[in-house]
This record gives structure tokens, sequence and C-alpha cells, in this order.
């Protein structure tokens, strides 16, 4: 490809399609990405979310990697303010150990749930991460010194070492920590307002080489939805129009459909608000997206495009998929 592409994946929940049989169909999208020579495939962290099944990222990681034979399969992230350090050091640990060179770790600050859902997990405080993230990598590789309370604490397995570390960002604030220790930096330009220009410039200028990353690699994530005619692309992106609508009230359901989508008593307000959320997302023609995401690349300067596409037909999300991988192919 002429700009590597990987996929950034929700396991999004259609109106009138069961959460477990959504889970079980990542496959179907990491085995074509594979195919189409896809580099990753990584699931992101969301909790009580109607819309979406990727509560547990690590057990999808594993389901996927154990279908698909080449292409890295990885986080989008793992939350680590959700969870006890040591616990996701062994998760890591041992993906790392059942897929050996195949795994990413990609971790990021945020809770990625509402406030409920952040209680019910026991999280902590997002301020927190530093020093959680200092903890995950010290157990990781037994690093603390004699006397301290976890010097005695293994990480089993403990014959492999963490996957490549990524830092994942929305606004910049963690790019030039990432760049200064040496591990990759995605930017959620998907959900992001800010431009993704600023924090990738701050973790290149920052960046020190490490053993598992000797020079800079950044990943920027973006909203895509790709279809033969502008016109059902369009049709396809009603769907995310609705959802934004909900989200911003504080509703949250499954996918809607396209024709539940068009029935919806827009007003112009409505959809004034909806354009605006909507700014960050590529939607039309495999030409129209491929050169829209290819401006947004070399603006950029990102290594590498993550896509996320969220529509209501299955079908449809993979022919999306196929369709720009067609567009950038060499």
């Amino acid at each position: 490809m002429k700009i590597p592409l990987s996929v950034l994946d929700l396991a999004p929940v259609p109106d009138g399609t069961p959460p477990s049989f959504a889970a079980r169909r990542v496959v179907d999208l990491a085995r074509l990405a594979e195919k189409l020579g896809f580099e990753r495939y990584w699931f992101a962290e969301h909790h009580s979310m109607p819309m979406v099944a990727s509560s547990a990222p690590e057990i999808l990681i594993g389901h996927v990697a154990s279908a698909t034979e080449r292409i890295r399969v990885g986080s989008g992230g793992i939350m680590l303010p959700n969870h006890a350090p040591l616990r996701i050091a062994e998760a890591f640990h041992t993906l790392a150990a059942l897929h050996p060179g195949r795994i990413d770790m990609g971790i990021g600050r945020a809770p990625g749930s509402e406030a409920g859902s952040s209680r019910a997990l026991r999280a902590f405080n997002g301020e927190q991460f530093s020093p959680l993230m200092s903890e995950l990598l010290f157990l990781s590789q037994a690093r603390f010194s004699a006397g301290h309370p976890l010097a005695k604490v293994r990480v089993m397995p403990d014959d492999v070492r963490l996957p490549p570390v990524w830092i994942l960002g929305s606004s910049g604030a963690s790019a030039g920590a990432a760049g200064a220790s040496g591990f990759g930096y995605a930017f959620a330009s998907h959900f992001s307002p800010e431009p993704p220009e600023p924090a990738i410039e701050a973790y290149r200028d920052a960046f020190q080489p490490s053993d598992l990353f000797p020079k800079p690699h950044a990943v920027l994530a973006v909203a895509a939805i790709c279809a033969p005619t502008e016109a059902e692309a369009q049709r396809l992106a009603l769907t995310m129009e609705l959802v934004w609508l909900r989200m911003a009230r504080g509703e949250h359901a499954a996918l809607p459909s396209p024709e539940e989508a068009e029935a919806y008593p827009w007003s112009e307000s409505e959809r004034l608000q909806v354009q605006r959320m909507r700014g960050p997302s590529f939607v039309g023609t495999p030409a129209q997206v491929c050169a829209e995401l290819s401006d947004l690349q070399m603006r950029s300067k990102a290594d590498e495009l993550m896509i996320v596409t969220n529509v209501w037909n299955h079908e449809a999300r993979l022919r999306s998929y196929e369709l720009i991988a067609e567009a950038f192919a060499d």
C-alpha cells in the first residue's frame, strides 16, 4: 500500500444483532484485513455501551490472533486507570507468549466509560496514569529494588517481555512523554476535534530511540466510510450521525439502521450539531476517501493510518475496508 493501513475495531453492535454475535464476528473483518495487507488490528476498550462489544480487548486480541496468521493484533487501547498494572502486565505477557511477535499493547489514560462503569471498575484517577504506567513497566521488567513491597512479584510467564508499547492520545498531552520513553504513539483523530499535527510533531521532537522503537512511529486513527457511490456512503454514515446526536443527549443504544436515521425528524439545529461532530470523518467514494486521507497523512506526517468504520450493515462495513485498501494499493 502507498500508506500503511490498519484497523481499529470497537466490535460495533447493530440494532437487531445480538451483542454476542457482534463480538464473535470480529474475526470476519480481521481475516479480511489480513488478506488485504493491513498492518495491525486493534481493539478499543469501552464499558456499558450497548453499541459496542469491546469491553475486554485482551480477550478479543487472543481470539483474533488465534484466527489469523500474520497481522499484528493489539489494544487501542487498554485504559490503564481501569486496571491494576499487574493484571495488565500478566495479560500481555501471556498474549506475547501465545502469539510471539504479533501483539501490540496500546495504553490510554482516559476511562473509556461513564461514571457508573468507572465506579464498578474501581478505576483510578486519570492523573495517576504516569505512576501506574511506571509500576506496570517495573513489574514486567522485575526492576523494583530489594526491599520494595513489590520486589518479589513475578509477572508470569516471565520468560517473555511486554509487547511494543503505544501511548494513546487525543489532545497531545501525552505525546512528548511517549516520545521521551521510546514508545509508539497513536492519536485519536476519529473522535478528537484537535488537529493531530502538533501532537505528532511533539512526539517526534521528544523521541528517544529504544530497542523496540529505534525510530518514532506515529499512528493516526481516523473514521472513514467508503462505498462505490458517494450517495451510498453518505447514507451509511447516517447511522453514526444519529448515534452522535443521541450520545450528546446522554442516550446510548445499539447502532440504528440507515432507515431509522432517515426516518428521524431532524431539526435544523440538530443537523448543524451533527455536522460539527462529523468533522473528523471521511465519507465518500474510494477516490474521495483515498485523496482526503492521503492529504491528512502528508500534513500530519503520520507513519500509518488506522481506520475505524462503524456502520449498521456488516457486509457494507467489510466492503468499506476493502474499497479503501484497493484505493491505497500500489
